[in-house]
C-alpha cells in the first residue's frame, strides 16, 4: 500500500505576463520506508516536487496524499533538509537543533536527552555549546540532519543536501544519512542531479524530463546496491551497468546533469 502518492499533480508558475508551466502531470507513489530519487537537469521542476510534497506550494492541479489521506488534511510530520544548513549563527548547536520543538511547545528535558544522542551518532559530541561558525560545512550539515530528526518525521525530503559540501565529506554524508534512514525505518524522497549519487543512495529512480516537468523513465535499483552502504555500491559491477542505462536515457533527451564519475562523464561527453 502507498504511504505517499501523487496523483496527476500539475503546477503553474504565473506572472504578470503570463505563466510557466513547471509540472506536467506528475504521478507515482513511494512505499513507507521506500528510499526513491528524483534525478533530471536544473530547471525541470524536482524541488518544485518536494515544496508540494511539503505542503509549502498548493499544485495548480491533481493531488497529493499521506496515507491515503488528502495533504491538506495529514498532521504528519515532514521532514526537510535543504541544500543549505540555515542554522542560526546566533543561536548555539543545541538550540538550533531544538528549534522545532521550541517552537512546537513540545521541548522535554527527554528532548534535549535525544538531541545529545542524536548528535554523538552523527558524530558531532561535545558541539551543542558550540555556534555554527565555529564548525565546519560537513559538521553544520550533520547538525542540520539532526534537526530535522529531531522531530521524528514519518518522511524526509532531501533537496540535493549535499551539493555544497566537497567531494569526501559528501561520500561520507551520503553513508551516514543512508545509515541513519534504515536504523529509524524512515521513508525519503531526495532530488538530485548527480546519477551516481540517485543510485548509491536509493532503492527507485525516477527520471524528469524538463519544459515542463514530467516522469520521462523509472529506474529500480538492484537489491544488490540497496544492501551496500553508498561509498562501496560504486565499487560494484552493477553500480556501472545502471549508470549506463541512466546516462543514455538522459543523453538522448540531451539534458545535462552531473556525476561522480568525472572522466566517464568527460568521455561520453
Amino acid at each position: 500500500m502507498a504511504f505517499l502518492t501523487l496523483d496527476k499533480v500539475t503546477h503553474h508558475y504565473f506572472s504578470s505576463t503570463g505563466y510557466t508551466k513547471a509540472l506536467d502531470n506528475i504521478s507515482f507513489s513511494v512505499k513507507e520506508g521506500e528510499f526513491v530519487a528524483l534525478l533530471g537537469p536544473s530547471g525541470c521542476g524536482k524541488s518544485t516536487v518536494l515544496s508540494i510534497i511539503s505542503g509549502i506550494m498548493k499544485q495548480t492541479a491533481g493531488n497529493v496524499f499521506l496515507e491515503q489521506k488528502p495533504i491538506t488534511e495529514s498532521k504528519m510530520a515532514i521532514g526537510y533538509m535543504l541544500q543549505q544548513d540555515y542554522l542560526f549563527p546566533w543561536k548555539t548547536i543545541e538550540n538550533n537543533v531544538l528549534l522545532g520543538p521550541a517552537i512546537n511547545r513540545t521541548l522535554t528535558s527527554e528532548t534535549k536527552e535525544t538531541a545529545q544522542e542524536l548528535l554523538e551518532e552523527v558524530g558531532l559530541p561535545g558541539v551543542a555549546d558550540k555556534y555554527p561558525s565555529s564548525l565546519s560545512g560537513g559538521m553544520r550539515q550533520r547538525a542540520a540532519l539532526v534537526r530535522t530528526l529531531i522531530n521524528d518525521p514519518k518522511i524526509l525530503l532531501l533537496d540535493e543536501p549535499f551539493s555544497a559540501l566537497d567531494y569526501q565529506t559528501k561520500l561520507k554524508l551520503e553513508d551516514l544519512v543512508s545509515k541513519l534512514l534504515k536504523t529509524y525505518q524512515k521513508t525519503a524522497v531526495l532530488v538530485t542531479h548527480d546519477i551516481g549519487e540517485a543510485i548509491a543512495m536509493s532503492d527507485r529512480i525516477i527520471v524528469m524530463d524538463a519544459n515542463p516537468g514530467t516522469i520521462a523513465s523509472v529506474f529500480d535499483v538492484p537489491i544488490e546496491l540497496r544492501d551496500e552502504q553508498p561509498f562501496l555500491v560504486r565499487r560494484h559491477p552493477k553500480y556501472q551497468l545502471l549508470f549506463d542505462r541512466i546516462w543514455n536515457e538522459l543523453d538522448q533527451k540531451d539534458t545535462h546533469v552531473t556525476s561522480s564519475q568525472e572522466v566517464q562523464t568527460d568521455e561520453r561527453e
